[in-house]
């Protein structure tokens, strides 16, 4: 089941642009540390940089790298610009939520989301995350659901994705 705004977020999905899914990169941790690197270098070491996403479940995934920096609210404008001079102008902005960098590592597509900690959207995946690392057989579901996903219209995998997290999250 699907909430209002998830519904509006899909249907603005492609129909027509196809997900691909690979296997797992076992180079992912390495490529993470780099980018987290260069991250700390230019704007400290306080700041939090996770590694999220199927590379930091050590599944097949869009062969890609998730990266986020989570922080308060007060903090998010003021970090904007810094990840604007490491990454260039982010490629969608949500203020005070999320704002979405792109860049790469040896070849691999990175995806940089500096984050409102205080959203409901980061609140809910990190409980979904946890979930999963604690309970291998979601997990493994999970992992069948996005190999599952391979070919499907970008819509209808993240109408299938986000259906499976909603089922997940209703049991924590």
């Amino acid at each position: 089941m699907l909430t209002l705004e998830q519904e509006k977020w899909i249907a603005h999905l492609s129909d027509e642009n196809k997900i691909i899914i690979v296997p797992f990169d076992p180079t992912a941790e390495e490529k993470f540390q780099k980018v987290k690197q260069r991250i700390n270098d230019s704007i400290g070491r306080e700041v939090p940089v996770e590694h999220r996403g199927a590379t930091s479940l050590g599944i097949s995934g869009q062969d890609e790298i998730d990266v986020y920096i989570p922080i308060p609210s007060a903090r998010f404008n003021s970090l904007v610009d810094p990840l604007k001079n490491i990454f260039g102008e982010p490629k969608s902005l949500y203020p005070l939520e999320r704002a979405r960098f792109v860049t790469e590592e040896n070849g691999k597509h990175i995806d940089v989301f500096l984050i409102n900690e205080e959203h409901d959207g980061w609140k809910n995946a990190v409980k979904f995350e946890e979930y999963l690392r604690s309970h291998p057989e979601a997990l493994e579901k999970y992992r069948q659901l996005k190999e599952d996903g391979n070919g499907l219209s970008v819509r209808e995998y993240y109408r299938r994705k986000t259906e499976f997290i909603n089922e997940i999250l209703s049991e924590v």
